[in-house]
């Protein structure tokens, strides 16, 4: 069972694109932060941060794709069963 994510048993979960989107955006705050602290420690968290961020980009657009598609396939989530798989 996941905790974050919506399923029969978690209805008012997230879509996975949207906890993603939360993450990014509380990463980008805590970059923006430390920009001015010049210190090599700093700077490493902060050269992280940014790859991370893209990652997390590139994983929400995967996300939403998987979700445009499900959409287009099947249409919406009905009943609490999944589109696809079991």
């Amino acid at each position: 069972m996941t905790h974050f994510l919506v399923t029969d048993d978690n209805p008012s979960g997230y879509k996975l694109e949207g906890i993603l989107k939360i993450i990014r955006k509380d990463i980008f705050l805590r970059t923006t932060k430390i920009m001015e602290d010049d210190r090599p420690e700093a700077q490493h968290v902060m050269d992280n941060n940014v790859k991370i961020l893209g990652l997390l980009s590139q994983a929400i657009a995967a996300a939403e794709e998987s979700t445009v598609m499900l959409q287009k396939s099947f249409g919406p989530s009905r009943d609490g069963k999944p589109r696809i798989g079991v």
